[in-house]
């Protein structure tokens, strides 16, 4: 017997037979993909097997796609290149099967009877003719049966077209009747066979978007975006943001040349996203569903979608390849995602609420200023103030300097530096840990006298003397890659212990009283957004550098808050 892993006999005859592949078994139709060969001889089954094990194996893979299909948001139309895609896919489909059919040949009475039926060439005209009247009573009426509805659901599915098509889309019809006509027209050619006219089976070309020559593959672009961006700018946060978001793009649009996407694309996952609540696969409802299944399910469960500020955030980490290929490729011209972003009329101030006087109060009386347990039980009452502590010092820096909770924890012993005599804090990004918001967040922000009588100078004479390289070596890198991730998460449970929370209330709030004190002292907008790492016209000239230092200096003496006692902070510190 001739030898292949999926050829079988069965009494005299040569039969395929194959194990449904274990990913799709459970949706697969059939339990084996087991049927004759129609061959006694060795040989002839030796053939018949290679030609018939490769069609299963692409009827897998087939199904394969339709799985993953099934998950993805339904188009609402069908362009009219792919109404006749169909047409003549299906005419092709038609005439193909009955190549097959006649080469496999027609049963004749003199035959020996078959172990399958096999039709004989009366049966086969007869039924072929009364398939092609069928498929023009309903072209001539305009009509679509079940039979029509299956067929446009299976050819949807083939190579070249891979889509979905809403329930209630109107295009149902038109898609219907683009079968019915390759019908007709194959029914018509298949009768001029059994006249034994030619008539040749055409090939049917399938697009391949990503063969026209010099495209590149987005998901080839995706890796290399990646993996640059991975090795100098992203750390491990931001590298997953954007491949995550990225590749749920092109599950939901699909893989295709990088120039060929467009806005519709970009809307597609756009609407996706605003059916999506936030940390939607932490949610009990959705886990377990792709991306591409649990947008429309999110909706139909009512659950609370992601803010419109977080739809921004994302559409800006996939949009961000676009402007990274740009500067790659030249075909690339431009982000599908450009001009989509939601408006947002809220301003930036009223994302975040300065502490109230009282809050601030709460905040600089709790046990880590007027004494704790110890640097870990720092929320218990004691007699320790941990003053070599950055959860110590780094609410206060922020408070009386207006400096991100980022830029802070990320300081070097070497950035703070004196010139002109002034201490000043560098927020720089020349580390490889360190990092800023964008190029205006690079400036200097003079120490504030009262940081000074707090006993920062004392603090910094410490690291050098002690050689750290950090000004705050006790505050450990988040696994993220950033450090100001673990002091977020202390200082939000702080908030709650010392009774400031709020839904409008962070360590950025800090940011908004150093901005208010600012203005209660009259310090100009110009100068306090140079403090603040704002961006605006002409002011990075003005105050980057040289004699403008003293400048800052003498307008930041004027911040404070008469409304907070930080006095015993002082007496704590002679202690």
């Amino acid at each position: 017997m001739p030898k292949h892993p999926r050829l079988t006999r069965r009494g005299t005859t040569f039969w395929h037979r194959a194990a449904i592949p274990v990913d799709i078994r459970s949706t697969y139709p059939k339990s084996e993909g087991t049927f004759s060969l129609r061959t006694k001889d060795p040989r002839d089954a030796l053939i018949r097997i290679r030609k018939a094990a490769a069609e299963v194996d692409a009827r897998f893979e087939a199904h394969r796609k339709l799985l993953r299909r099934a998950g993805e948001p339904p188009v609402a139309e069908l362009s009219k290149a792919q109404l006749q895609f169909m047409e003549d896919r299906y005419y092709a489909h038609l005439l193909d099967e009955d190549d097959q059919l006649r080469l496999d040949g027609f049963f004749e009475p003199e035959d020996p009877a078959p172990a399958f039926p096999i039709p004989s060439f009366d049966d086969y005209v007869e039924t072929s003719e009364a398939f092609g009247e069928d498929a023009r009573f309903l072209l001539a009426r305009g009509k679509m049966d079940p039979f029509m509805q299956a067929e446009v659901e299976e050819v949807l599915s083939w190579e070249g077209l891979g889509v979905q098509l809403a329930p209630d889309s109107p295009d149902w019809k038109l898609a219907a009747k683009a079968i019915t006509k390759a019908i007709v027209r194959a029914q018509t050619d298949i009768a001029s066979r059994n006249r034994g006219d030619v008539v040749e089976t055409p090939d049917v070309e399938i697009p391949r978007v990503a063969a026209v020559t010099g495209a590149h593959l987005a998901s080839v672009v995706r890796q290399e975006w990646i993996a640059e961006k991975s090795k100098t700018v992203w750390v491990p946060k931001t590298c997953h943001e954007h491949s995550v978001w990225s590749q749920h793009f092109l599950d939901l649009v699909g893989d295709k040349a990088i120039h060929t996407y467009t806005k519709a694309d970009a809307r597609a996952f756009k609407r996706a996203l605003q059916g999506l609540p936030a940390n939607w696969n932490k949610h009990k409802s959705l886990r377990g569903f792709r991306f591409t299944e649990a947008a429309s399910r999110a909706s139909a469960l009512g659950l609370e979608a992601m803010s419109n500020k977080n739809i921004n955030k994302i559409m800006n980490f996939v949009s961000s390849m676009w402007l990274w290929a740009e500067r790659q490729y030249d075909e690339v011209t431009g982000s599908p995602f450009k001009a989509l972003q939601i408006d947002i009329r809220q301003r930036a101030r009223d994302e975040r609420n300065p502490f109230t006087a009282e809050q601030l109060k709460s905040i600089f009386n709790a046990p880590i200023y007027n004494g704790c347990h110890s640097t870990r039980a720092w929320q218990k009452a004691g007699t320790l103030v941990p003053t070599d502590s950055g959860r110590f010092w780094v609410p206060l820096i922020s408070l009386f300097s207006g400096a991100r909770l980022g830029e802070i924890v990320q300081l070097r012993t070497s950035d703070v530096r004196e010139e002109q005599g002034i201490l000043q804090f560098a927020m720089v990004d020349e580390g490889e840990d360190q990092r800023l918001k964008n190029e205006n967040s690079r400036r200097r922000i003079p120490v504030h006298p009262m940081l000074m009588e707090l006993g920062f100078d004392k603090l910094l004479q410490r690291r050098v003397e002690q050689g750290s390289t950090r000004l705050f070596p006790d505050l450990a890198m988040g696994k993220d890659g950033y450090y100001s991730s673990p002091f977020s998460k202390h200082f939000s449970r702080f908030l709650g212990l010392v009774d400031a929370k709020t839904a409008k209330t962070s360590f950025h709030s800090f940011r908004h009283n150093f901005e208010d004190a600012c203005r209660e002292a009259g310090v100009p907008v110009d100068v306090m957004n140079a403090l603040q790492g704002h961006g605006e016209d002409g002011m990075a000239a003005r105050y980057g550098k040289g004699h403008v230092l003293r400048t800052l200096d003498e307008w930041l003496r004027k911040v404070s808050y008469p409304e907070i006692d930080l006095s015993h902070l002082q007496r704590a510190l002679k202690a």
